[in-house]
């Protein structure tokens, strides 16, 4: 490796493990690239597999300065490699079992001299916020990139409030068909004449221990350890919610 190559900043980049998450993750990934970042991409070891079986066995080799790795998800293995994983247990299991794979992968980057330069940030999906404690751990910056909307993200910010409000869970499944679901809300910043079917599906449970409106509370109350914070959205599209959560 040149003396050019080791001085390059190197991200980190971790995508949550679905396919609407690798993709805006793999564009932004491309655009540091493009700003001189030298790029590791972490994938799941599943997910690894469906792309080498989609693009071929030599599609994700990539250049030096951009190279994919992977971690394990911690599921039990899948014969069908071309079947969804289940999200719920994805969910549980990347929060539960992905932090010390991931760390080690941090310490062999590191430990590779001559062959990377040196890790100096993590860019990580908003749903995979073990990587905040690796960060922590290495010294480094981690940014968490939200991949939903603004809008989407502000919706998932407020969900403990609608459970302290007592919107969600929702009493029964009449819930679902019988209008409630048009109920009004005010008091999230930014957002106005937005009911509650305007916030992030998750919400429509009537379980108080549903793993998924769990998941997204806690992943949601975690961005305040975060560097920075990285919307996938255009301020002339969503300004009024933006400028809120610059505040």
């Amino acid at each position: 490796m040149d003396s050019l190559e080791v001085k390059r900043p190197h991200a980190v980049c971790v995508p949550y493990p679905a396919q609407g998450h690798i993709n805006p993750m793999l564009k932004l990934a491309k655009l540091l690239h493009h700003k001189g970042f030298h790029i590791t991409f972490v994938n799941t070891e599943f997910n690894h597999k469906r792309l080498l079986k989609s693009g071929g066995p030599d599609s994700l080799n990539g250049l030096n300065s951009f190279r994919f790795e992977t971690i394990p998800d911690g599921l039990p293995p899948m014969s069908n490699v071309d079947t969804t994983q289940d999200i719920p247990s994805l969910c549980a299991s990347t929060r539960k079992n992905c932090l010390a794979p991931f760390r080690d992968l941090l310490t062999k980057l590191n430990c590779s001299p001559g062959t990377v330069p040196p890790v100096t940030c993590i860019v990580s999906d908003g749903a995979m916020s073990f990587t905040l404690d690796a960060a922590q751990e290495l010294g480094v910056p981690d940014v968490l990139f939200w991949t939903t909307s603004a809008c989407g993200f502000m919706g998932y910010l407020h969900c403990h409030c609608l459970v302290e409000k007592g919107y969600t869970p929702l009493k029964d499944a009449s819930c679902l068909t019988n209008g409630y679901l048009d109920t009004e809300i005010d008091f999230i910043p930014g957002m106005k004449n937005i009911r509650l079917r305007d916030i992030p599906s998750f919400i429509r449970t009537t379980d108080p221990d549903d793993i998924m409106l769990d998941f997204c509370m806690a992943e949601a109350e975690r961005v305040q350890k975060a560097t920075a914070i990285i919307l996938n959205t255009f301020d002339s599209l969503e300004q009024h919610v933006s400028a809120d959560e610059r505040k």
